[in-house]
């Protein structure tokens, strides 16, 4: 395969990403590592290093668009935010030390983790229940539009959505993945967060979250300007498209594709760090 081609199929591939990213908060970060490593046999370290930087150009495609139409919780994003960056650094500190088919199957077993969560809750519902007394002082509830106006909707168990943010933050910096499945899950799960306000508020994170860990990505040499332009130009694209898609999704049909993209990740991931192929 010439440059030429392998830059045009990998930005294709990555327009994908993008787009499939911006729809459920992954990132693009769970398309972009497998896509590198199990088609195009990129050392998956070097691959982690483009993602992340493809999963800011996700944030910046995505999450203006999101803030605009009145979906992401900004103070949600932010108060989160402080525990997914130390994570990060954390992660990415730890990366290193960590073999590459080991990182595979983590990443792996976080995706299969993360498919079961999401076909495990119906579609959001009104929340009836007294609101949450650290939210409230925090004044992280908030409203999203929907077809019959805007809904109000409360945040629930900041403390362990805090704790999971970090765990997130720490696969950001292991695995290259913007940790977007464990963001939404997070916020979707444990904070009871509506799953639109779950995935834009996620894509609004995970560009900062990114950036913390790339920088020790690119300390050690780990980002390729070959790799990371093509991936990152494609994700821009195809994160913008997927922000304009997301307005009008059903909610249902983003749960199925979350829950199925992840599943086939997931797979492929868990073979090939099992038999050794990285």
């Amino acid at each position: 395969m010439t440059v030429a081609t392998f830059t045009v199929v990998l930005a294709l591939g990555s327009c994908l990403a993008g787009l499939v990213g911006a729809l459920t908060g992954l990132g693009g970060g769970v398309v972009i590592v497998p896509l590198l490593v199990i088609a195009f046999g990129v050392d998956i370290r070097y691959a982690i290093g483009a993602s992340l930087v493809s999963v800011i150009a996700t944030s910046s495609g995505a999450a203006a668009t999101y803030v605009r139409e009145g979906y992401s919780n900004i103070k949600v994003g932010m108060v989160l935010e402080i525990a997914t960056t130390v994570g990060a650094l954390c992660g990415a500190m730890l990366a290193p030390h960590v073999p590459a088919n080991g990182l595979a199957i983590v990443f792996g077993l976080v995706l299969m983790y993360s498919a079961y969560l999401t076909g495990h809750r119906g579609d959001d519902a009104v929340d009836r229940q007294p609101p949450d007394r650290l939210a409230v002082a925090l004044q992280l509830d908030s409203v999203y539009p929907t077809p019959e106006g805007e809904r109000p909707y409360h945040v629930r168990h900041v403390p362990a959505g805090f704790g999971l943010m970090y765990i997130a933050g720490v696969l950001s910096g292991l695995l290259g993945i913007g940790s977007g499945a464990v963001k939404v899950l997070a916020m979707d799960q444990a904070m009871r967060l509506p799953f639109k306000v779950s995935t834009t508020t996620s894509n609004f994170m995970i560009g900062v979250t990114a950036a913390a860990s790339a920088g020790i990505y690119l300390h050690r040499g780990y980002i390729d300007p070959g790799l990371a332009m093509p991936v990152v130009l494609g994700v821009l694209v195809g994160s913008t498209v997927g922000a304009r898609l997301l307005t009008v999704a059903k909610t249902g049909w983003l749960r199925t594709t979350f829950m199925w993209v992840i599943i086939a990740l997931a797979v492929e991931m868990l073979y090939s760090g099992a038999m050794g192929r990285l």
